[in-house]
């Protein structure tokens, strides 16, 4: 085994107990995600009340049980929580929920931000959502990739920008998405609520599975059902 290797395996075996040390200490819910391909834990962060709450909600009223991953990018994210996906016909266009409702903003970088396994809600476009505001249920579950120097300076420039200097990469972050993986790019303009404690491995499977022209997966991948922990 290469130094740098050895670096690297050390680097993730300390940031994951970083991680699990967050999850055991900082937040009140939990919440298991029973899907066809494996099973998810996921921790609410208590810095994001409204966002947490807001999914509990949701979790306690099987808001979730039998809804579709319906949006699934390679080395990017895997997204659920269309109320319309449930009883939806093989090749139908998923993702545009009508009867959705909106939750405030809450940016929390760099505390939260999107490293691989962070928990994140959807949103509309900035051309009609200035405000950045949160679906009330369509979540996404990041996974990335990892990123050169370089192109994480684009990135962190492009954040500034898109954020009014209110968003800064910290070299914590920086090292993360180096060595880890993530999808710096929307760094405080989606809200980061939550992270995968468990089950990353089951992320990684769907996140590589056959999709349609509009990113829907093939098969079906089911949330049989969500549960608090």
């Amino acid at each position: 085994m290469t130094t740098m290797t050895s670096f690297r395996k050390l680097f993730l075996s300390l940031l994951m107990m970083t991680f699990v040390s967050l999850s055991a200490s900082s937040q009140s819910r939990r919440v298991l995600l029973r899907t066809t391909m494996g099973d998810i834990r996921i921790v609410l962060s208590d810095s994001t009340p409204l966002h947490r709450d807001n999914f509990v909600k949701l979790v306690q009223e099987h808001f979730y049980d039998s809804l579709l991953f319906h949006r699934v990018i390679a080395n990017f994210m895997i997204q659920g929580g269309d109320a319309t996906s449930r009883h939806a016909e093989p090749g139908a266009v998923l993702g545009d929920d009508p009867t959705d409702y909106t939750i405030p903003a809450e940016f929390r970088t760099p505390q939260l931000y999107h490293y691989r396994g962070a928990v994140a809600a959807a949103r509309e476009g900035d051309d009609v959502n200035p405000e950045r505001r949160s679906s009330g249920h369509q979540f996404y579950i990041v996974w990335g990739t990892t990123f050169s120097s370089q192109k994480l300076d684009e990135y962190a420039r492009g954040v500034e920008e898109a954020t009014q200097g209110k968003t800064v990469m910290t070299p914590e972050m920086r090292q993360t998405y180096r060595h880890l993986g993530g999808a710096p790019h929307l760094d405080g303009q989606y809200t980061v609520f939550g992270w995968v404690a468990e089950g990353l491995d089951v992320v990684k499977s769907i996140q590589k599975v056959f999709t349609d022209d509009y990113n829907r997966p093939v098969d079906d991948i089911r949330i049989v059902s969500a549960s608090l922990y």
